[in-house]
């Protein structure tokens, strides 16, 4: 895509020690790519330096933006508050623990003309084994609770149209937030591709996908929406047409 309008979404926890390295590289990318982009750090609550850090950049920079939560309110409300703080044609969702290559962007962004959604998945996923069996589990039951959604559901590697979000509400505010998006995008007809994202071992900071808390809630979370999903579908109207919004 020629000069692509985009928004790039950075949740962020306590990532004082990598956030700027990640919000350097991903400014450096976006401006050899297009003049119309803004980075969206969304800082949820962190105890740490991780805001100061984003207000310095965003001071010297105005598409560096910094929205912050005051209190912790997990992952996909993160993802929630920086999706509906985007302003462009097109939402990139990554993390801001620098565990993806921004550059891989340019083999998403040709996808896009037969996509409303380009799912990325990690391969291989350089994690701990704790968290690639936590991962394997998690796909597994999403994939079986609600017919195939994705090699991996919970990759931050994702672009889309902002157009989704005016029909694909999420509830969600812990870890099912990609689940259920993925699922109602599915549901409700959105063209799709997947396609294959680089993944690093974490550099700094601690993960909290693996917490008992963090997980018992995402249970709750994808228990609700399985009950609800219809009702849910339901009050966003009909699918679309097959194959006709990524035309």
């Amino acid at each position: 895509m020629s000069q692509p309008s985009i928004s790039v979404v950075l949740p962020a926890f306590n990532e004082e020690a990598v956030i700027g390295a990640t919000v350097g590289a991903v400014v450096d990318f976006l401006q050899t790519l297009t003049s119309d982009y803004e980075v969206i750090v969304v800082n949820d609550g962190s105890r740490d330096g991780t805001r100061a850090v984003v207000d310095k950049l965003s001071a010297s920079n105005a598409h560096v933006r910094c929205v912050s939560h005051e209190h912790n309110r997990g992952y996909g409300a993160a993802l929630g508050t920086g999706f509906a703080a985007a302003t462009r044609e097109l939402v990139f969702l990554t993390d801001g623990d620098k565990q993806f290559d921004i550059r891989e962007l340019v083999n998403f962004l040709p996808l896009m003309p037969n996509a409303d959604l380009v799912i990325g998945y990690r391969d291989p996923r350089r994690d701990p084994p704790k968290r690639l069996f936590f991962g394997w589990g998690w796909n597994s039951l999403v994939n079986v609770l609600f017919g195939y959604t994705a090699k991996d559901v919970d990759c931050a590697f994702k672009l889309f149209r902002r157009s989704i979000l005016d029909r694909v509400h999420v509830r969600a505010t812990g870890a099912t937030f990609s689940a259920e998006f993925l699922i109602k995008a599915r549901r409700l007809n959105y063209p799709r591709i997947e396609h294959r994202a680089s993944h690093y071992p974490r550099p700094a900071g601690q993960p909290t996908g693996a917490r008992l808390d963090v997980i018992a809630r995402a249970f709750r979370e994808l228990i609700w929406l399985r009950l609800h999903l219809d009702e849910e579908l339901a009050q966003q109207g009909p699918a679309a047409p097959l194959n006709q919004q990524g035309a």
